[in-house]
């Protein structure tokens, strides 16, 4: 409990500190993410031991809140919190100047706290309130730089997708709950039939949002508006893991039929947003695409049956992405631009940071021996071994060739060009990325140690491995040598418009939002006009009670009140208190009565 405490809450109250002081920023963050990677190591240490940490805290009734650090959760709690360790030390130097940096910072951490508590819940609950908390903290990171022009925009763009696509895990987790009758994941996790199909379902639909998949992959590129450590950050073990880090945990439930379909989903992502990243002229966005379309490739795998080449990769991918992310951020300090013609030449005046992006691109397009070779070929291999070999063996080499094309161009754009002169020295940008660089060269190596803590193997084989280097050096070869309109042809126009299936985000989903909203303005508006007609008859009624009471009612008693009155008053005159009146009247009445009484034998 106490390590699970040190890695989730470590982060979170060092953002409070920050927001409450407001001064050393810097040494608040760099303390808070060290806490937490030394809570995430020794889950990660007591997981190797076969310790398995839970905690359950008070929840809904008979739903506690369940936090667990097994193999596979503490291996991604670990993930989590090195590379943010990493980018924050980064962040030092890249948000030095900048006036905000207390809020950078802290929102920031609140968001590595969120992604620690997804990434070990235990529950359905746990993930869900996680998964809303880094949608809402990637939204405040994207827009961080609000003022600047398009900001806003690619903030709110990215949390309308994501959010129409939550929906699927909502009704998911709902029909999970139902069926297992605990919210606790694994036991949701042994659902199968209908209920697992539609689950299934709307578990791809939670991760196609997030992971960035078509057609809802435009967002991404799109959130490049943000500081460079938030990109480097999102784009690799955090938001955009998300999806298939949610496929990956739930691919024991999946039935044959979801299976297929998260591979066609992943298999034709890869492809698709490799021709956009090969078409870009931004190397912020190159990389964003870049991004959807390896979160394809962990798809096509999971899609394929091993789930293990798609952990591998997202690994991989990680330390990969996050490092060449923070190498553009470099350029982009030197140059004050993403453009690929204005960073002509910004590796030569970096030999340094440049050297570190070129192992990493080699890496990501899969040349041995670094941590992208075995991963991709993990893949390969999956695609080799899958009952829809034939079409998912097509999409895995030319999503591997798209790979390799892209890094190239990347790579050639920064080399070749005169540099401007000598670069600013930055230590801190320069260590963050230099210890990203490690990892992704190395990684593949712990390999084997990563498969023995889960019990699990990829696929593998020789033909993977050729097919694999024979993909990743014809990218390389032809991203190198060849100019992308002429590797594109016809496709190049439709790479630069994003591939905007059915009108894009404008067809898929503001269009069909404003309907929704319309739609409901009018249900609302119809509502308040029936309430308001009732409304306006029941007023009148009462407004007829009120004259029927005031006129009938209350008339006939106030004039009865009113008759008494006067008879009382009358008769009270009659009780006068002087004794003559008195004597007066005793004896006109007695003769009154000797009257009727003499009288009366008269009419007998």
């Amino acid at each position: 409990m106490s390590l699970l405490s040190l890695t989730l809450l470590a982060p979170l109250v060092a953002a409070a500190a920050i927001l409450v002081l407001r001064r050393a920023s810097a040494a608040l963050a760099l303390a808070g993410v060290l806490l937490g990677f030394l809570g995430a190591a020794g889950l990660l240490f007591g997981a190797a031991r076969g310790d398995l940490l839970q905690a359950a805290l008070p929840g809904l009734p008979q739903m506690p809140l369940r936090l667990t650090a097994g193999p596979l959760t503490a291996l991604l709690s670990a993930l989590v919190a090195t590379v943010a360790a990493l980018v924050v030390v980064y962040a030092v130097g890249y948000m030095r100047k900048d006036p905000e940096k207390p809020r950078f910072f802290a929102t920031l951490l609140f968001f590595v706290s969120a992604m620690q508590a997804l990434v070990l819940a235990g529950d359905w609950i746990t993930l869900l309130a996680a998964w809303e908390l880094i949608g809402f903290s990637s939204y405040l990171l994207i827009g961080f730089w609000h003022g600047r022009e398009g900001v806003a925009g690619a903030a709110s763009r990215a949390f309308l997708y994501t959010r129409s696509a939550d929906l699927g895990l909502y009704i998911a987790a709902f029909i999970l709950i139902g069926s297992a009758g605990t919210s606790e994941i694994s036991a949701g996790l042994t659902t199968g039939g209908v209920a697992a199909t539609i689950a299934g379902l709307g578990l791809l639909i939670a991760a196609m949002g997030k992971s960035a998949q078509v057609p809802l992959q435009d967002w991404l590129q799109r959130a490049m508006a943000g500081p460079t450590p938030v990109s480097a950050l999102l784009h690799s073990a955090t938001l955009v893991a998300a999806g298939a880090i949610l496929l990956i945990r739930s691919a024991p439930m999946m039935p044959a039929g979801v299976l297929t379909l998260i591979a066609l989903v992943g298999g034709v992502t890869a492809v698709i947003t490799g021709l956009m990243a090969l078409a870009e002229r931004d190397l912020k966005r190159l990389l964003a695409a870049s991004t959807s379309s390896q979160y394809g490739l962990m798809l096509l795998a999971v899609g394929a049956g091993a789930p293990i080449a798609a952990l591998l990769h997202l690994l991989a991918h990680a330390a990969i992405k996050s490092s060449l992310f923070l190498g553009a951020g470099v350029f982009q300090h030197d140059r004050d631009s993403t453009n690929l013609s204005d960073l002509a030449g910004a590796g030569r005046a970096r030999p340094g940071i440049f050297a570190g992006f070129a192992l990493s691109a080699l890496a990501l397009a899969g040349i041995p021996p670094l941590a992208g070779f075995f991963s991709k070929d993990a893949i390969i291999a999956a695609s080799l071994a899958a009952p829809g070999a034939l079409w998912l063996v097509p999409l895995a080499l030319i999503g591997t060739v798209l790979t390799g094309a892209y890094m190239a161009r990347a790579l050639r754009h920064l080399w070749r060009g005169k540099p401007p002169g000598r670069a600013e020295r930055a230590p801190w940008m320069a260590a963050g990325m230099g210890l990203l660089v490690v990892p992704a060269a190395v990684l593949g190596a712990g390999f084997p140690a990563i498969e023995g803590l889960l019990n699990a193997a990829p696929p593998g084989g020789e033909m993977a491995v050729a097919l694999g280097l024979a993909a990743a050096a014809l990218g390389l070869l032809a991203g190198w040598f060849i100019p992308a309109p002429r590797l594109l042809g016809g496709l190049l126009p439709w790479a630069q418009g994003g591939f905007a299936v059915a009108g894009g985000m404008r067809g898929l989903v503001l269009r069909p939002a404003l309907a929704i909203a319309a739609l409901t303005e009018t249900f609302e508006q119809r509502l308040y006009n029936g309430a308001l007609a009732t409304g306006r008859a029941m007023l009148s009624l009462g407004r007829i009670s009120r004259e029927t009471d005031e006129t009938g009612i209350d008339g006939a008693i106030f004039a009865l009140a009113r008759r008494t009155r006067e008879t009382g008053a009358r008769a009270r005159r009659l009780q006068s208190g002087l004794i003559h009146r008195e004597l007066a009247l005793t004896v006109l009445g007695i003769a009154l009565v000797t009257a009727v009484l003499l009288a009366a034998p008269l009419y007998s």
